[in-house]
C-alpha cells in the first residue's frame, strides 16, 4: 500500500489534532479538576458509609421465640418443639425421653430456620426445621394455613406475567433467618444498584458533560479561536464530532476508573464465601457501558444546547430535571412509555439488565424478606434492606430478556448520541463565529 499523502489521510490528521487540542485544554482548566474531583470525593463518601454497612453486626433476633423456655424446665421452646414436648410443662421435656436428651444452649435456636428451598423456580419449597409448626395440638388445616396440601411448608412461586416472587407459607414455618446474613446481602445489593444507577449514570454521567461539554464550541465561538480551527479543511460537523471526542478522551477514563474502583471496593468489602465478589462484576459492567453511553449522549446534548445559545447552560439545567424525574420513575413503573422519551430510561435498562444475569435471585430476596419480617413474633418489620433492595432492584420495563434488552438499549442510545450530533452540526453550520 502506497504511504503517498491523500487529501483523506490529511483531513483525519487535521481532524485528530482537534480533538488532541481539545483534550489538552480540558486537562489545562482548573475547572475540569474540581468538577472530577468533586465527583469522586462524592462517591468516595458513599462507599465510606457502604464500608461502615458491611462492617458493622446486625443483631440477630428470636423471630419465633423457640430461644425461650416458658416453663424454666432448661430447655428452649424450639427444642420442646421438635421432639414433641410440652413447653409449658416443666414435667414434660427431652430430658425424660429414653434415651435422654441433653438440652440446647438458647442460641441455637435463634437463626435456626433460615430459607432451605430446593431451588428457586416456581414450586419451590421451605420446611419446618424446628418442628413447632408440627405439633400434635395443630389440626391439618392449622398445619396447612396456605391450603396447597402440604403440611408445614413455604411455598414459593413467580407472579404470572413477572418475574418477581411470592411467598404463601404455613404458619411458623422458616420464620427466624439470619438477620445479620441477611441485611450484608441485600445492603451490598442495593448499594451497588443505588451508586451506579444515581451516581455513576445520573449524577455523574449528567453533571461532567454539563460543566464540561457545553461550552466545548459555544466558548471557542465568543473567544475568536473557532476561527484557526475552521482554517482547515475540516467540516463544522467534524469539527463539533471531533470536540466531543476529545472530550470523551478524559472523561471516558475517568468513569472508567471510578467504577472499577468502586468494583473492587464493593468486591472484597461485600459478603463473600471468597475473598472476592466475583458474582458482581456482571452488574459493574453494566453500569459501566450504560455510564460511558450516557456521558456521550449527554455531551453530544449539552453541546447542542451550548451551540443553540451562548446560555447553553440554562438550557441544559431543565433537561436535567426531567431526567431526574425520569430516573424516579424508573424505580417505581420501569414499564412507563414515558421513560422511551428520556436517556436515562435506556441507560437504566443496560443497569437492571445486567443485574438480572448477575443476580437470578433477587426478587426472592426482597420477598423472603418481607415475608419473614411479617411473619416475625411480635412485629411486622420487614428485615433490615429488603426495603432498601425492594426500591433500586427493578425489571428493565422492555418485556425482553436481559441480553436483547441490553443490546436493544446500547443502539438506542447510539442513535439519540448520532440524532444530537447531526442536529448540532447543522446548527453550528449556520451560525456566524464572534
Amino acid at each position: 500500500m502506497s504511504d503517498k499523502p491523500t487529501i483523506w489521510r490529511a483531513l483525519d490528521r487535521k481532524a485528530m489534532a482537534v480533538a488532541e487540542f481539545t483534550l489538552r485544554q480540558q486537562r489545562k482548566r482548573l475547572s475540569t479538576w474540581v468538577v472530577m474531583g468533586v465527583g469522586f470525593i462524592a462517591m468516595a463518601v458513599l462507599t465510606m458509609f457502604y464500608i461502615d454497612s458491611m462492617m458493622r453486626e446486625y443483631e440477630a433476633i428470636d423471630n419465633d421465640g423457640d430461644s425461650r423456655d416458658f416453663d424454666m424446665d432448661g430447655y428452649p421452646n424450639g427444642q420442646e418443639n421438635l421432639y414433641g414436648t410440652d413447653i409449658l410443662d416443666p414435667d414434660s421435656h427431652p430430658g425424660l425421653l429414653n434415651p435422654p436428651v441433653a438440652p440446647d444452649d438458647p442460641s441455637k435456636w435463634i437463626n435456626e430456620d433460615g430459607f432451605d428451598i430446593d431451588s428457586l423456580s416456581e414450586g419451590s419449597y421451605g420446611y419446618d426445621d424446628d418442628g413447632d409448626c408440627r405439633t400434635e395440638e395443630k389440626t391439618d388445616s392449622q398445619q396447612d394455613t396456605n391450603n396447597n396440601n402440604i403440611p408445614c411448608d413455604v411455598q414459593i412461586y413467580k407472579e404470572y406475567y413477572s418475574n418477581n416472587f411470592r411467598i404463601n407459607g404455613d404458619n411458623e414455618v422458616d420464620e427466624d433467618p439470619d438477620e445479620d446474613a441477611y441485611a450484608k446481602e441485600s445492603i451490598h445489593r442495593a448499594f451497588v444498584l443505588a451508586l451506579g444507577k444515581f451516581g455513576f449514570v445520573f449524577l455523574i454521567g449528567i453533571f461532567v458533560p454539563l460543566f464540561m461539554a457545553t461550552g466545548l464550541i459555544r466558548d471557542e465561538m465568543s473567544s475568536g479561536t473557532m476561527h484557526y480551527m475552521l482554517s482547515k479543511p475540516i467540516a463544522r460537523s467534524e469539527v463539533f464530532l471531533y470536540r466531543i471526542l476529545g472530550f470523551l478522551g478524559l472523561a471516558w477514563p475517568y468513569m472508567t476508573g471510578m467504577v472499577v474502583l468502586a468494583a473492587l471496593v464493593t468486591g472484597f468489602f461485600g459478603p463473600s464465601e471468597g475473598f472476592f465478589r466475583f458474582g458482581d462484576l456482571g452488574v459493574w459492567m453494566a453500569v459501566l457501558l450504560a455510564s460511558l453511553l450516557s456521558l456521550l449522549v449527554y455531551a453530544m446534548l449539552f453541546c447542542l444546547l451550548g451551540v443553540l445559545w451562548k446560555h447553553g447552560i440554562i438550557l441544559a439545567l431543565p433537561f436535567a430535571a426531567w431526567e431526574l424525574g425520569m430516573i424516579l420513575t424508573t424505580l417505581g413503573a420501569p414499564e412507563a412509555a414515558i421513560l422511551r422519551f428520556s436517556v436515562i430510561g435506556w441507560a437504566m435498562n443496560i443497569v437492571d439488565a445486567g443485574a438480572a444475569l448477575a443476580w437470578t435471585d433477587t426478587s426472592l430476596l426482597v420477598a423472603l424478606g418481607l415475608w419473614a419480617g411479617g411473619n416475625t413474633l411480635g412485629g411486622s418489620e420487614p428485615l433490615t434492606g429488603s426495603l432498601a433492595l425492594e426500591i433500586f432492584a427493578s425489571d428493565s420495563g422492555l418485556g425482553m430478556t436481559p441480553l436483547v434488552t441490553i443490546v436493544v438499549s446500547v443502539c438506542v442510545m447510539l442513535i439519540q448520541a448520532a440524532t444530537f450530533w447531526f442536529i448540532g452540526g447543522a446548527l453550528f453550520k449556520s451560525k456566524e463565529i464572534d
